[in-house]
Parts: structure tokens; C-alpha cells; sequence
């Protein structure tokens, strides 16, 4: 409890500097993206690369092959639950609000969170579980803001760095390959700058959200189903078959992230409602400095 409670002040402080930076016009809506850019293309396929280089066995493999199965069918239920809330709403509000419940903010807060939690076996069963959230978010996810057909999104999945580190990863666990030192270092060293500058940037986007957009009742009824229903849900049924605690842990943990900043994001290219995304992203990654360190101690 006591290590959660530091990563959960750690991560709000990492926020706090992401809207200082704001505010002095250190990270703008103009380099922000270079900002996420730089996560995506280079500090995070390095954390998922590092994250493999582990002595394998029959029964790591196996539990990997067991995450991929259940976060993919997790993946689809998410599908299928978001088409059956909120439609009372409006049709921007609607896509936000249905891709916070398909794409969670799993990409950037899973994999330091599950290693917090769960150590170096975790945070490899959290690469692996992401791969079918990064499908989600280049199909399904992406189709609410904008058409999109099979061809595109296959590519985009293919050439995904993170999506090319986890085949990376594989290789080099799977063939115990002896990687010089400065590239272990290397791996290590920006691999660790994830949940840093993740945060900082996440915290650059709260910024610019009015205080009064927040208090939304249909954004504390998507927080509760997002970081409390959902993670309880998926834990019961998960307890009911024979999966290893482990598998069970980390995709109940991946389930309770709140909405993910690349809301805010699509939103705003795609001349969606932005500042409905923003107070959504906001106010369910508040909620979940408290939730994830309770869901946690269900789990542990």
C-alpha cells in the first residue's frame, strides 16, 4: 500500500510539472504531439524491448499466449459495452465518451504502474496485453472520430514501433541474444524517461481545461464504470477460471486505467467536442489516484 501511495504522489507531482510547463508555455498545443511522438516512437518501444529481456520458460510463454487471448476478448467486450452506454448523448460526445471506454490510458500508465506492482514479469505480460488495445485504438477506436479502412489500419498497425518492440522483445527472449552493455543501458535509460514525460504531457493537457467543464455527471457515471465497474467485473469472471494470478492481475490492473489522452487528442484533430475529451480525461485520471492503489491491494 505503502509503494502505491508513493507511485500515485509521484505521478500526480509528474502532472503537476506537465501544467506548470503549460502554463509557462514550456509544452504548447504546437509541440505537444512532438512531445507523444517522442513516447511513442522512442522512450516507449524502448521500455517494451527492455521489458523482455528476461530468462524464459515453457510456462512464461504460456502465460504470455494466455494474456493475449484475454486481453483481446476483453478488448472486443469493450467494444460491445461502449455501443451500449451513452446514447443519450450527442454524437461528439458519444465518440468521446465510447473511446475512453474502448482505449484506456493502459498505453501510457499500464506499463509502469504493472511493474510498480507486479515487478518485471508484470510489466512483460503488460506489453503483451497492449498489443490488442493498439488494434482497438487504429480500428475500432479511431472509426468514431473519422472513417478509416482495413488497409490503412493494418499498416499502421505493422509499422507501430510499439507494436515492432514487442516482436523485437520476443526475438531476443526467445533467443537468449546477449546484447552488448551500452545497449542494455541505453534500453534501460530511456526506457525509464516513460513514466516521467508521459505524465508531464498528460498534465500539459489537463492545463487547459476549465474548471467548470468538469463537473459533469455523465463524466463521474464514465469514471465509475471506467476505473471501478469494469475492473471488478473482470475480476470476478477471471477468478472463476484457471489462470495464473499473475495473468489475472495484470489485465484486471490494465482495466482499471482512466481514459486515455489520445481522446484528447482525436478529438481535437478531427474537430470533435475537445474540451468534453479533456474534462473527461481529467477527472477519471484524478478519480484513479485513488482507485488503482485500491484495486491494486485486491490483487496483491
Amino acid at each position: 500500500m505503502k509503494s502505491m501511495l508513493e507511485l500515485q504522489g509521484t505521478l500526480f507531482l509528474f502532472i503537476l510539472a506537465g501544467i506548470y510547463a503549460q502554463k509557462k508555455g514550456i509544452i504548447t498545443k504546437g509541440n505537444r504531439k512532438k512531445f507523444t511522438d517522442f513516447i511513442i516512437e522512442i522512450i516507449l518501444p524502448c521500455n517494451i524491448v527492455n521489458s523482455f529481456l528476461i530468462k524464459w520458460s515453457y510456462d512464461i510463454l504460456m502465460n504470455c499466449l494466455t494474456v493475449f487471448i484475454v486481453a483481446m476478448v476483453t478488448q472486443v467486450l469493450y467494444v460491445v459495452l461502449s455501443k451500449l452506454l451513452f446514447k443519450r448523448e450527442g454524437k461528439d460526445r458519444q465518440a468521446v465518451l465510447r473511446y475512453a471506454i474502448i482505449c484506456s490510458n493502459a498505453g501510457f500508465l499500464g506499463n509502469p504502474i504493472a511493474e510498480s506492482v507486479f515487478g518485471s514479469q508484470g510489466l512483460l505480460f503488460a506489453s503483451v496485453a497492449l498489443i490488442p488495445l493498439r488494434f482497438a485504438m487504429w480500428s475500432s477506436g479511431l472509426a468514431l472520430f473519422t472513417k478509416t479502412d482495413g488497409k490503412s489500419t493494418a499498416k499502421k498497425l505493422l509499422t507501430h514501433p510499439c507494436i515492432l518492440a514487442v516482436v523485437v522483445g520476443f526475438v531476443l527472449m526467445l533467443t537468449q541474444i546477449k546484447l552488448p552493455g551500452f545497449a542494455l543501458k541505453s534500453l534501460a535509460g530511456i526506457g525509464s524517461c516513460n513514466t516521467a514525460i508521459s505524465m508531464i504531457v498528460i498534465g500539459s493537457i489537463l492545463a487547459e481545461i476549465r474548471v467548470k467543464e468538469i463537473f459533469n455527471k455523465v463524466l463521474f457515471y464514465y469514471s465509475a464504470i471506467r476505473l471501478i465497474a469494469i475492473p471488478l467485473v473482470l475480476l470476478i469472471i477471471l477468478k472463476q477460471f484457471e489462470i495464473d494470478p499473475l495473468v489475472t492481475g495484470v489485465i484486471v490492473l490494465l482495466s482499471a486505467m482512466p481514459a486515455g489522452s489520445t481522446t484528447v487528442m482525436l478529438a481535437e484533430k478531427y474537430n470533435g467536442d475537445s474540451g468534453f475529451a479533456s474534462s473527461c480525461v481529467f477527472l477519471s485520471t484524478i478519480f484513479s489516484l485513488i482507485t488503482i492503489p485500491v484495486i491494486s491491494l485486491l490483487l496483491i
